[in-house]
């Protein structure tokens, strides 16, 4: 697969980036040095994917004696940040897919079933096999639920028909995406896009998608003879103020056309057809190409069970209810949530994680050693934000949507550098796969 055409940097570009991806592979805490805690803690992590795997190596590496035990039934491991690439006809589906057991820690355990039941108060999970297990601390690391029945005629078995793409539901359904996007970049049409109005995992995808498709159809010549058509689920296109009028600036210079509070409700592939909620009533539009964003929750074990948050904007979809600056459960003082599943604000990313599993350890390891951890989770989070193929924005904010640029002076956060691209393209999965065995 041939890459496009991108100019290249000059020296000191050159001279930046390496320095700046010499200091992202450094990024986070250190491996452990200290003695390992010894302890006969039985340690049970519902879900064995980036959040899971990195919390159970870093346990693994700090305490001596624990019984730590994953519990996830999907044998193949997925880096959904480069799902992305995949969609964008950069890569192919296999580099995205590796095997959840590459990066199981000797001294811990894998069932291959799912949690369908947590009993917190009596400290027990059960398996959908049926197998009850007890614990002395849990994790809840399940990731998040890809609801596409809540759009009224759609399903995932669509994607990659009827103009039809989603980059969310996996590597081949990213591809799918892509051949779809490539079809309608060679004739042009009306190109539909948005997102859900539920929290969802990397916000910035959306976008980033509606940038790529509108640059492949700049670099064929059809430019001119598309419609692209981006539905903000309210009155910004980012969490974050600045991004997102740095976005908005963008989208106006490159003719993408924004429609804010419209909310996806149903779809008609036959028709290709669309339908909003707006505060007008229900609106229509058509499509020759669509991303479909699906709303995204809490998987149906967690929602239907007393870790979900009880009220507040958290509750409706499930997320678990934890402490946003220590990761704890608020009303069970032995069970943390980690990675896209933890009811906080921010933070459904994988770089998120990285940031997140540390603080986790660090409480769990204090409890152990009966000593206190100040260890805090700010919101951190990063989104390499495509704008075109070969250029991108390195977006990092935190709870209160400061920017917290990783290298303040070397990578501007907003604005469109080969060196962010190449961040994205290139250095993200090494750091990734370090992160999951709790080396980054």
């Amino acid at each position: 697969m041939q890459l496009p055409d991108v100019s290249l940097p000059d020296r000191r570009t050159v001279l930046k980036m390496a320095i700046g991806l010499g200091a992202l592979a450094a990024l986070g805490t250190p491996g452990a040095t200290a003695q390992p805690v010894a302890t006969r803690a039985r340690i049970i992590i519902a879900g064995a994917g980036a959040a899971g795997l990195a919390i159970a190596n870093r346990l693994s590496q700090r305490l001596q004696g624990a019984t730590i035990t994953l519990i996830d039934a999907r044998r193949a491991h997925y880096y959904q940040p480069g799902f992305t690439l995949v969609a964008a006809g950069l890569k192919q589906p296999s580099y995205a897919i590796s095997g959840t057991h590459e990066y199981v820690p000797r001294n811990a355990q894998i069932i291959e079933s799912s949690v369908a039941e947590f009993d917190p108060d009596a400290n027990a999970v059960t398996t959908s096999t049926g197998q009850r297990l007890e614990y002395d601390y849990l994790i809840v690391a399940t990731g998040l639920t890809l609801d596409y029945e809540a759009i009224e005629g759609m399903s995932r078995e669509l994607i990659g028909t009827e103009g039809i793409g989603s980059v969310y539901a996996g590597p081949q359904e990213a591809a799918a995406t892509y051949r779809s996007m490539s079809d309608f970049a060679d004739v042009g049409g009306v190109g539909l896009f948005g997102r859900p109005e539920t929290e969802m995992k990397c916000a910035g995808a959306p976008l980033k998608y509606a940038f790529i498709t509108e640059d492949t159809l700049s670099r064929r010549g059809n430019r001119g003879k598309a419609e692209l058509v981006y539905t903000a689920h309210n009155a910004s296109l980012f969490g974050v103020p600045i991004v997102s009028e740095k976005v908005r600036m963008l989208f106006e210079d490159r003719g993408i056309d924004t429609r804010y509070n419209h909310v996806m409700t149903a779809i008609d592939p036959g028709r290709r057809i669309a339908t909003f909620r707006t505060p007008e009533g229900s609106e229509q539009i058509g499509y020759d190409f669509i991303n479909v964003i699906p709303p995204m929750r809490a998987p149906q074990a967690v929602r239907q069970s007393a870790l979900a948050w009880q009220s507040g904007p958290l509750a409706a979809d499930g997320w678990v209810e934890v402490d946003p600056v220590t990761l704890r459960h608020v009303r069970y003082n032995n069970i943390f949530a980690v990675g896209d599943i933890a009811g906080v604000q921010k933070g459904k990313t994988a770089a998120s994680v990285k940031w997140q599993v540390p603080v986790a350890v660090d409480h769990i390891i204090a409890d152990l050693a009966g000593t206190e951890s100040d260890s805090a989770y700010n919101g951190y989070t990063s989104c390499p934000l495509i704008t075109r193929i070969g250029r991108a924005m390195l977006v990092e904010f935190d709870y209160n949507n400061n920017l917290v640029p990783s290298f303040p002076g070397l990578i501007p956060p907003l604005e469109e550098l080969w060196s962010s691209w190449m961040i994205k393209e290139t250095a993200l999965r090494p750091t990734y796969l370090a992160m999951l065995r709790g080396q980054a």
